[in-house]
């Protein structure tokens, strides 16, 4: 029996499910599934609405979405040219020898290119080391010259309150 085609392409309504479970299969494998918050809706709307916040490749072996990747895009940082961010990659266990990684990778380039952006930046869970070594197989290389940092912030509750109760100045 011939192996299933790989075909890699932007995602579609019809793949809003798919995506969805794949990253949720991410969470699970990143240890924040109790925090995962995205549903389907929010995929359409964001990722498929009139000005999307977010873009997802996926990467599907015949009819079945096995990976993606989620990007989003700076527009422009110092040299005034926009930055691709990596924000998700992820391929199900069972399809990872099928170079599906590499076609969503190659993807990110070209659109990374096509925009006219310089770099594409992400992060990298400090334990997945089989991460990094697909990363240094794709011609990428850690940068020791800036480290991850953040900053956990108050937001408002959905009453529009702030969750520590205090008034900011532009709420009076």
């Amino acid at each position: 029996m011939p192996a299933l085609p790989l075909t890699v392409r932007p995602f579609e309504r019809r793949d809003v499910a798919d995506v969805l479970k794949l990253m949720r299969g991410l969470a699970v494998f990143e240890g924040y599934i109790d925090d995962f918050r995205v549903t389907e809706a929010d995929l359409v709307e964001h990722g498929l609405g009139e000005n999307p916040r977010f873009g997802v490749f996926v990467a599907a072996l015949g009819d079945r979405v096995v990976g993606i990747a989620v990007y989003y895009v700076i527009p422009w940082t110092y040299d005034l040219k926009p930055t691709l961010v990596l924000k998700e990659l992820y391929v199900e266990e069972g399809a990872r020898s099928s170079g599906a990684g590499a076609r969503l990778f190659a993807a990110l380039k070209d659109h990374a290119a096509a925009i006219g952006a310089p770099r594409i930046n992400w992060t990298v869970l400090a334990t997945n080391d089989d991460a990094k070594r697909f990363y240094r197989r794709e011609g990428a290389d850690h940068d020791a010259d800036w480290e991850p940092w953040t900053l956990p912030v108050k937001t408002l509750t959905d009453d529009g309150e702030n969750e520590g109760n205090e008034r900011f100045p532009w709420q009076d």
